[in-house]
């Protein structure tokens, strides 16, 4: 059962590799200020204190330049992943102190700018850390989504494991309110209901954000 699983998610994101190379930089700009545009607007972004946001890679996925830039606007505390263990998965949030820090960034994995662990010689504040507010909304990349609400990530559970210890589900975590996940796709990658293949310990999102408007639950 696993394998088959495994093998059917492979798969679609080799055809997703394939659909999203074929886009031009143009095309993903275009649909992504309209994602932009549209996230800004929602309530819940608007009314939200504490946002995690993905910084996006250099290509093949929706550009999130302007929506961060627009967070640091609005006066919102800012977190972004690292990845912390890649073989094993895990990663944090760290907090982002404003548009000076996030320029200083190193490049990591996918050269994506990721923060180190330490900003002016202490300690970054973690999304998981004792003192830490709770995140409101995290703003979540993938391969691809349906309209179930389905979510196909990249493969390595980077994100279903930080849910499982952000919501107090991992063994040894600390219970915290959940956050709202909402998703940002390239109209490519939303599929019809049921076309992404899932398992037990797959993270549905509540809101997928997609250049053409907004699927939800209703």
């Amino acid at each position: 059962m696993a394998a088959a699983l495994a093998k059917q998610k492979s798969a679609l994101r080799k055809a997703m590799r394939t659909t999203l190379a074929n886009l031009t930089s143009d095309e993903i700009q275009a649909q992504s200020r309209q994602i932009t545009h549209t996230l800004l607007a929602l309530p819940e972004f608007q009314q939200s204190s504490a946002v995690s946001c993905f910084l996006s890679m250099p290509a093949g996925e929706v550009d999130t330049a302007a929506l961060v830039a627009a967070i640091f606007d609005a006066g919102k505390r800012l977190y972004v992943p690292k990845m912390l263990d890649k073989d094993r998965g895990i990663m944090d949030f760290f907090h982002i102190s404003g548009a000076d820090d996030l320029r200083t960034l190193p490049r990591g994995q996918w050269g994506i700018r990721e923060p180190d662990l330490l900003l002016n010689g202490l300690p970054r504040q973690s999304a998981l850390g004792a003192d830490a507010e709770p995140l409101d909304l995290i703003v979540m990349p993938g391969m691809a989504f349906d309209r179930s609400l389905s979510r196909l990530g990249y493969g390595r559970g980077f994100y279903d494991r930080f849910l499982a210890s952000q919501c107090g589900y991992a063994p040894g975590a600390t219970p915290r309110p959940r956050p709202r996940l909402v998703a940002l796709a390239l109209r490519e990658q939303i599929l019809e209901a049921g076309m992404v293949p899932v398992g037990e310990t797959d993270w549905k999102v509540d809101v997928i954000i997609g250049p053409d408007g907004i699927v939800e639950r209703v």
